[in-house]
């Protein structure tokens, strides 16, 4: 999506609106705030203590900002604990995978295909034929995913036993599962190598044309980032240090400074 398609006056997305965070006086988050629209790519990139993860785990709700607030397609999400947030439309990968390992790649990607669910204990117990058609639809879902990210040949293994990178895609596929609004995706270049690096970058825009998701992505990997985002944010520090394009980005001497130092440091 161009700059100029997203400034043609659209509601955004998400509003991240000057959000701190403080753990015990050690501030993480200081006054932070972005827009996010629909079917953009934004890159969130920073130095490490930066506050991007902190960002991002308040967005799944696994932290609580101290102030500030953080609207969904105008509402806000921050009384939503983490279970209820995917039913909005939130969907994350972590920068360490946090799969089940001892459950099949199949199962893994189910659990994320039944975070959009209605069914019960009672309900399975008894089969109704409501909940057989749901796992249907459920099981048709999650074959489709992993013919999606090329996952058919490991389907039935567990997760536990496949290289890094496979694990990755898996995580990736949970969080398809769920039909996200906004896909987060935390470090998803870690631990590949350039070729692995370059296929993702391609995946994931694949996955913004053809699944019409947004996606916010933290990563360390300059070139992916630049490669492929709409839009960056930086930040340092817990501070928004700079935004705009990636050309605009990368050429700002505070973004410079802050990766590469200076001279008078």
């Amino acid at each position: 999506m161009t700059q100029a398609q997203l400034a043609q006056g659209t509601s955004p997305l998400l509003a991240v609106r000057d959000v701190s965070v403080v753990f015990g006086g050690i501030i993480a988050l200081n006054g932070v705030s972005f827009n996010m629209h629909k079917g953009q790519i934004l890159g969130l990139i920073g130095p490490n203590g930066a506050g991007k993860t902190t960002l991002f785990n308040c967005l799944s709700r696994l932290y609580q900002p101290s102030s500030g607030d953080i609207l969904m397609e105008g509402v806000s999400i921050l009384s939503r604990p983490p279970h209820r947030i995917a039913e909005i439309g939130i969907g994350r990968t972590f920068q360490n995978v946090a799969l089940f390992p001892n459950l099949s790649v199949m199962d893994n990607v189910r659990v994320g295909a039944h975070s959009k669910t209605s069914s019960d204990i009672i309900s399975d117990s008894l089969k109704l034929a409501w909940v057989r058609r749901s796992e249907t639809s459920v099981n048709k879902k999650v074959h489709e995913i992993l013919a999606y990210l090329d996952l058919e040949d490991v389907a039935h293994t567990m997760v536990s036993g496949l290289p890094f990178g496979t694990q990755k895609r898996v995580e990736l596929a949970r969080a398809l599962a769920a039909d996200p609004k906004i896909l987060l995706l935390d470090e998803p270049a870690g631990g590949l190598n350039h070729e692995e690096v370059y296929v993702l970058g391609d995946l994931i825009r694949k996955i913004r044309d053809e699944r019409h998701m947004t996606v916010l992505l933290v990563e360390h990997h300059m070139g992916l980032v630049m490669s492929i985002a709409d839009h960056v944010v930086a930040l340092n520090f817990g501070k928004k240090l700079a935004e705009g394009t990636p050309a605009q980005v990368q050429a700002d001497p505070d973004v410079i400074k802050a990766y590469l130092g200076s001279k008078d440091q």
